[in-house]
């Protein structure tokens, strides 16, 4: 029944295309050059693009500096701005494929271009790249895997911009008065939050994302306390491994206990902003939140560290999906839009974007730049991934329904599970069928 949900799904956005994409043309920016329809048009490479953030608010500020460099450069092409919070994101652009009004460019990371190819509302984007000035210069494991999560076509519909890392943030000032050391291990990491926790006087020591974008993270933390190393295991996923059970139970019984109760509706916005304001001592995030932390605390007040090592004596995570720039179909002004995504994952603007944003540069010469040897955690985790100390766990980003099984479907539960309505066992065996099935529909669709 679930498989057949998901298939119904999949068939109405289909249905839906077919009648709703011609409309989407006149609703992207557009220098009134354009004459595609479905399919878009090069355009006459002036006039206006319009460009969704998917990152909206928090990357706001640098992408306007980059549209405001874009704008000055070419004088003939006028950027619109749309930010869009990233847990609205693709829901917002799934609507727009179904009734109209998609942008020109958008942001388009791993975890989101299966289910935008499948619905082939992207534009392959090999041809311009070996013909552009970035040919041979973005780092080639992004690329890569930004074909890999796409499908069975191995074909590139997103330039990548930034590369993240799973980070464990710590107050070093409340582990040095408390005389803790350094949360290296899971052992010393779930001593430490005991330590730190006084409720009666708001004090936590550890804030856990209960909200959008949970399932990410508590993989994060399961994966790297059971310590293995392949999401899965033939067909079958390994989520709900015994090994995993025990880990995930560890982990969601910090709720309440050592966390505050207010973390059940945590996003990752809440849950930054709560760990830069508060007494708690520390945030599992991602290199992406790095520069909010040094404005409100200053880089001598906090540390940010790669995941703990688990017993193996290994450090185990979970993939991050790389971020990148998409061209949608639908475009009328293409030939403007590609200048756009050219630029801003040009050397200069890439390290800009990446330097506000604390993550890896997906530009090659930009990932030389000074910034990154002075932003300790940037400089930690490239570190981690690159010393044979760390193996990753890859999601299954090419899976169209990777997206609403790690979101929707599995969000509410995991809610469930923090709250002790639901067992860790019944949460990652339903996690584990749904994913199961959408292996098995994969499979028979790539085959």
């Amino acid at each position: 029944m679930k498989i057949n949900i998901r298939r119904s799904r999949r068939a109405a956005v289909a249905v839906a295309l077919g009648s709703v994409l011609a409309l989407t043309a006149t609703a992207c920016g557009d220098d009134g050059s354009g004459t595609g329809g479905d399919k878009g048009d090069e355009g006459s490479g002036k006039g206006k693009i319009v460009f969704w953030d998917n990152n909206g608010g928090v990357r706001t500020d640098a992408w306007k500096a980059i549209i405001a460099d874009f704008e000055k450069a070419n004088p003939d092409i006028d950027v619109e701005y749309v930010g869009i919070p990233s847990a609205d994101y693709q829901s917002k652009v799934e609507t727009a494929i179904q009734g109209g009004g998609l942008p020109d460019v958008g942001g388009v990371g791993a975890a989101m271009i299966a289910s935008f190819s499948a619905q082939k509302v992207l534009e392959p984007l090999d041809d311009r790249l070996a013909k552009s000035s970035l040919n041979g210069k973005l780092n080639e494991d992004m690329v890569t895997s930004l074909k890999a999560a796409g499908g069975v076509d191995d074909t590139l519909y997103s330039v990548p911009t930034s590369a993240n890392n799973g980070v464990l943030y710590y107050r070093t000032d409340l582990f040095e008065k408390a005389g803790l050391e350094e949360p290296t291990t899971w052992d010393k990491f779930y001593a430490a939050a005991d330590k730190l926790t006084n409720a009666k006087k708001n004090e936590f020591g550890y804030t856990i994302r209960g909200g959008a974008g949970s399932i990410a993270q508590a993989l994060d933390a399961m994966y790297g306390q059971s310590g293995i190393t392949s999401f899965w295991n033939g067909d079958k996923t390994t989520v709900n491994d015994p090994k995993n059970v025990e880990a995930l139970k560890k982990y969601a019984a910090l709720y309440k206990k050592d966390t505050p109760s207010a973390d059940l509706n945590n996003d990752f916005t809440k849950m930054v902003a709560q760990w830069d304001s508060g007494t708690i001592g520390m945030l599992n995030h991602n290199l992406g939140s790095y520069q909010d932390h040094v404005k409100s605390l200053g880089v001598e007040k906090f540390r940010g560290i790669p995941q703990p090592i688990g017993a193996s004596g290994k450090r185990v995570q979970v993939s991050n999906p790389v971020d990148g720039m998409g061209l949608f179909k639908s475009s009328k002004n293409k030939e403007a839009a590609w200048k756009f995504i050219e630029f801003a994952t040009s050397r200069a603007e890439n390290s800009k974007f990446n330097e506000a944003a604390g993550q890896v540069p997906s530009n090659n010469d930009a990932a030389k730049d000074a910034w990154i040897s002075k932003a300790e955690p940037t400089k930690l985790a490239a570190a981690a991934l690159t010393d044979g100390s760390t193996t990753i766990v890859q999601l299954p980003y090419y899976l169209p329904d990777w997206g609403t099984i790690s979101k929707a479907d599995n969000e509410p539960n995991f809610q469930k599970v923090l709250l002790g309505k639901m067992s860790a066992k019944d949460f990652l065996d339903t996690l584990a069928d749904q994913l199961n099935d959408a292996q098995v529909e994969w499979n028979s669709q790539k085959g």
